[in-house]
């Protein structure tokens, strides 16, 4: 039944992205309506798989990369809705969603099996670290696709090259204002996931901080989005500048989230 949800989940998160793809070369109502249609679809699905993976293991699935890779898609899937439906911006999801599908499609790559728990991670600390950690990794996802389609948009009004494409595309201010409130969203998630897990760290190794790669690049991380915030409440950091930050801050989070477990050892790795 796992095996199932999850190759389903799989199929209709493709179906989503070929359908918001097709409408960013066609966007007719019709298209924006399926596209909506089939990742809501989709994201019921992967959440009854999240569900019966969860019952089937005993704890939240959140352990290896294959489970928080699918946590880490099924965060982005449900974050990005939310903001469909306040801002009715259809074209963010060919921007958002291949990011998921590819995130999903990734966790294909990593051993599915569930393995007995380390002892380390039998804590009330781990639904509550790594969920709101994997949030704060959606929020600044959709930042990334809302840059991504800043620059785009501040190039075509720069070189006036108002065609079909920047026709397509929200106002810069829109863009902006996006990229904003994911900040606002993640950044306190992240600082909330920080603290939690040094509370959880000092349970489970004696330390509150012990410069583990994962906690040296997540403090990365933090500091990266906290001058991104910084910059905007204080200096005026909007537009362009916010929109590169964001996209370097999503870069820097990936090689928290992927390369810290891929190419270095510690107390977080774990594949």
């Amino acid at each position: 039944m796992n095996a199932l949800l999850f190759t389903l989940t799989l199929a209709v998160y493709l179906a989503a992205t070929v359908a918001y793809l097709a409408y960013l070369v066609k966007p007719r109502e019709i298209l924006g309506k399926v596209s909506r249609w089939l990742l809501t679809a989709g994201f019921v699905v992967h959440c009854a798989y999240t569900v019966d993976r969860y019952l089937e293991a005993g704890h939240t699935p959140i352990t290896n990369l294959h489970e928080s890779l699918s946590f880490f898609s099924l965060a982005i899937v449900g974050l990005y809705l939310l903001f469909e439906r306040k801002y009715r911006i259809v074209i963010l999801g060919s921007f958002v969603t291949p990011l998921a599908f590819l995130i999903m499609a990734g966790s294909t790559g990593f051993p599915s099996a569930i393995m007995p728990l380390n002892p380390a991670l039998k804590s009330k600390w781990l639904m509550l670290h790594t969920s709101m950690a994997f949030l704060s990794y959606a929020a600044f996802t959709v930042a990334f696709g809302a840059a991504i389609m800043y620059l785009i948009q501040q190039y075509f009004l720069k070189n006036k090259k108002l065609g079909p494409m920047y026709q397509k595309l929200p106002s810069l201010d829109v863009l902006d204002e996006i990229n904003y409130r994911c900040l606002t969203i993640g950044f306190p998630l992240l600082t909330f996931a920080i603290i939690s897990g040094a509370i959880w760290a000092e349970s489970a190794w004696g330390t509150y901080w012990s410069w583990d790669p994962k906690e040296t690049w997540s403090l990365i991380t933090w500091f990266v989005y906290a001058a991104l915030l910084h910059g905007r409440l204080t200096t005026g950091w909007r537009g362009k500048k916010a929109a590169i930050l964001a996209i370097v801050g999503f870069f820097v989070l990936l090689f928290t989230f992927l390369g810290v477990n891929l190419f270095m050892s510690g107390l977080h790795s774990y594949k």
